[in-house]
């Protein structure tokens, strides 16, 4: 009854700032909506300035939302700073480059990675099944996801072929609707890639979809049962 009670109710120990529990979630939600967009309305293999700095942004407020220590968090804040500086004079500038735009994809999936295991982490540690669980569970869900979009950004701007076969382009928001359909194990089949590289990313990223399911949510799950007071299953037993 305690368990469901924190379910509906989604209560959460705060210290009274936004950033604490639900209300933290939902600005990263609403950030990682804001990052989606920009990349769907990206026609070009290019990745998004724009894109790369609200994901920066969209990073620091998940350190800050689960808990990292504060010396990671100012050190991580220097260099999301600078970075971000560097991709707004990079933007207004027009400047670009090939080099570039891999420094940015690159730049972006090493942002997206650590998000995610920032996040399950924070919530394995809290032990509570509420409303704040579902959000960090979705949440971590989409970073995944704009993970392996990058993947495929930055392997089709080394690539001197295209990654899919047919007339579709390699633009950002092909590579998002194919990584997002991927990672659901959708298939679609309108986008197939078309090299080894990317066939062997886009296996990885359907069996890394299901390994989430199986093991992060279950994680968060399971804490919330210990915490409720029912006991886990003893890995010793038959």
């Amino acid at each position: 009854m305690t368990g469901m009670r924190e379910f509906q109710t989604g209560a959460t120990p705060t210290s009274g700032t936004v950033f604490d529990g639900v209300s933290g979630y939902v600005i990263i939600f609403a950030l990682l909506v804001v990052s989606y967009a920009l990349c769907a309305a990206q026609r070009a293999t290019d990745p998004s300035p724009w894109a790369f700095l609200v994901i920066l942004v969209t990073v620091a407020v998940v350190f800050r939302v689960t808990g990292t220590p504060p010396v990671i968090q100012h050190v991580a804040w220097v260099i999301l700073s600078a970075a971000g500086l560097a991709t707004i004079i990079t933007a207004l500038s027009s400047a670009g480059g090939h080099v570039l735009d891999i420094v940015f994809s690159a730049a972006t999936m090493v942002a997206l990675l650590v998000a995610p295991v920032a996040i399950i982490g924070h919530q394995v540690k809290r032990r509570r099944l509420n409303l704040e669980a579902l959000l960090a569970a979705i949440t971590a869900y989409v970073f995944v996801g704009l993970f392996f979009t990058f993947a495929f950004n930055l392997l089709s701007l080394v690539s001197p072929a295209s990654i899919f076969d047919g007339t579709d382009d390699d633009s950002l928001a092909n590579q998002l609707f194919f990584s997002f359909t991927t990672l659901t194990t959708t298939g679609y089949g309108n986008l197939v890639p078309s090299t080894a590289t990317s066939q062997a990313v886009a296996v990885a990223e359907a069996i890394t979809g299901q390994l989430f399911l199986i093991t992060a949510v279950a994680r968060i799950m399971r804490g919330a049962g210990a915490r409720a007071g029912v006991p886990a299953p003893s890995e010793e037993s038959p």
